[in-house]
């Protein structure tokens, strides 16, 4: 039997707990997109690092694909930004809905943290980090890295 709120309506919690996963659901379909939209920005900026390096490296001439290399890895900025906002917002939710229902272990499936303690010390270790810390500094570091390539190439004589 499902547990009751503190007004002991039973259908209420059953309500909350199909919200709950239909949040969950909604939460856990974006760690795909995010990995996706990672790996194409790392793909992308490997083959325009490839091609300035067959055309000779860093020339002024070839602004243009540093330009876009930066407004490239921006967009990205925001789009994996937008991704990782509406999992946080999901996420949230989540927590308040098991803050209501603190009883009933249907609520906790998103709370880990004793179970990480059991894993191998290695990936407590390079699992460690935040998605979010690499998904979102990485595009704009390359955003920042391919503005320092257009003005070290127009800085050239």
């Amino acid at each position: 039997m499902a547990a009751s709120d503190t007004t002991g309506n039973v259908e209420a919690v059953e309500l909350d707990y199909q919200l709950y996963k239909s949040l969950v659901e909604l939460w856990s379909r974006e760690n795909p997109i995010k990995t996706t939209k990672l790996q194409v920005l790392l793909a992308v900026n490997a083959l325009l690092v490839s091609a300035v390096n067959l055309s000779g490296g860093i020339e002024a001439k070839k602004w243009y694909v540093y330009v876009a290399g930066a407004i490239f890895s921006l967009i990205w900025t925001f789009s994996i930004g937008r991704t990782s906002l509406f999992q946080e917002v999901w996420e949230i939710k989540i927590k308040d809905l098991r803050r209501r229902y603190p009883d009933d272990r249907r609520f906790s499936i998103l709370e880990t943290r004793e179970q990480q303690k059991q894993a191998p010390l290695m990936l407590r270790l390079f699992g460690a980090v935040p998605s979010r810390w690499y998904l979102l500094l990485s595009p704009f570091a390359f955003a920042l890295a391919w503005l320092a390539v257009l003005l070290i190439s127009l800085s050239r004589p």
